[in-house]
């Protein structure tokens, strides 16, 4: 296994300490994580032949995550995780306004959003790693000082489990969500199209051209956005589609099938060829599928150079745009309040 150095992580940036944390379990997997956006560096997980290879997108220093131009390569994104229309939203009368940073709308919690900052690690052990953020009333116009933890813990049942928590003092608007890019074949291996995919949601949020949801919720069935069944990523990504127009391939929030709070199978993707599989649980209402359509001939780890639609996103989340869509599950927290929601990957291979 091609492990990333711990030492290629340790750096003072503002101040603050960033580092390379490696955790490993039984069976031989690997998670590698740094605080630095509480990044998800490496994941090694074994094919059916009992080889591993590192199955996440990325950079093997820290001065190429600081340098990142933007593809929230294996982040956490937060305050507020997807896009909210023209970055701006009304809490108790007050309207709040956020930067504009995708086009006319607010994405990914702003210009120097939760992947850019030194998160505080707290705790951590050969199997977890617990760190924390303080993001101040006002921090990229976001109101209510937040006290956020991410939590992250490789279990011997080759799980790696994602545990969110937030509190405010003020009323505001919280979304946490992983934006972790995934090939199962192996990061820099090439098209994911033969990659195939479930989701478990009969329904998706159509968005407008600019990506943001138009606030129906309109059924899969008949369209290219029917995963309910396992289907190839290549399968009809490339139609003549409105919406596919819109991403530029998938960059869309699935309905899940589960009830939002209690943990539920996502989606399940495997590479054919070496059998590798991911299971994406959550507690969260929602799916991102984003295809990596705006990547290309990025540089990776080790010399690895990364293609359009070479990897793919899970995102777990509250729906794009929610502040403003009264009817989708809401995204907003207030004082006494305790944001705590859940991501589960389990690796297999079959």
């Amino acid at each position: 296994m091609n492990i990333v150095k711990e030492d290629s992580f340790k750096d003072v940036l503002n101040g603050k300490p960033t580092g390379l944390y490696t955790l490993r379990n039984k069976n031989g997997l690997v998670v590698q994580v740094t605080n630095y956006g509480a990044i998800i560096v490496s994941i090694f997980a074994p094919d059916r032949k009992g080889n591993f290879a590192d199955v996440v997108q990325g950079y093997d220093n820290i001065a190429d995550y600081v340098n990142m131009n933007s593809p929230y390569m294996g982040a956490i994104c937060g305050r507020c995780a997807n896009r909210i229309a023209s970055g701006k939203f009304t809490l108790g009368g007050k309207e709040f306004t956020l930067a504009v940073n995708n086009g006319p709308n607010h994405l990914h919690g702003g210009i120097k959003g939760f992947n850019k900052v030194v998160w505080h690690v707290v705790d951590a052990s050969g199997s977890a790693v617990k760190m924390e953020y303080f993001s101040a009333d006002g921090e990229e116009g976001y109101p209510g000082n937040l006290k956020t933890s991410v939590t992250y813990t490789l279990t011997d049942a080759d799980e790696l489990r994602i545990d969110f928590n937030a509190t405010t003092d003020k009323t505001t608007v919280v979304n946490l969500a992983g934006h972790t890019y995934f090939n199962m074949a192996g990061e820099g291996s090439g098209s994911i199209y033969d990659h195939e995919l479930v989701i478990n949601g009969r329904f998706f949020t159509p968005t407008d051209e600019t990506n943001i949801p138009t606030g129906e919720i309109i059924a899969v069935s008949g369209t290219p956005f029917d995963f309910t069944s396992p289907k190839k990523i290549g399968e009809d990504i490339d139609k003549e589609n409105e919406q596919l127009r819109f991403g530029a391939g998938y960059d869309h929030n699935w309905v899940l099938d589960h009830p939002a709070g209690a943990p539920g199978l996502a989606a399940a993707v495997s590479d054919p060829l070496s059998g590798r599989t991911l299971e994406v649980f959550t507690t969260q209402p929602g799916l991102q599928l984003y295809t990596a359509n705006w990547i290309d001939n990025e540089k990776g780890k080790f010399g690895k150079k990364y293609g359009k639609r070479w990897a793919y996103a899970l995102e777990t989340q509250h729906f794009p745009d929610a502040v403003n869509k009264p009817h989708f599950p809401s995204t907003v927290l207030n004082p006494g309040g305790e944001y705590r929601q859940t991501c589960m990957y389990k690796f297999s291979a079959k």
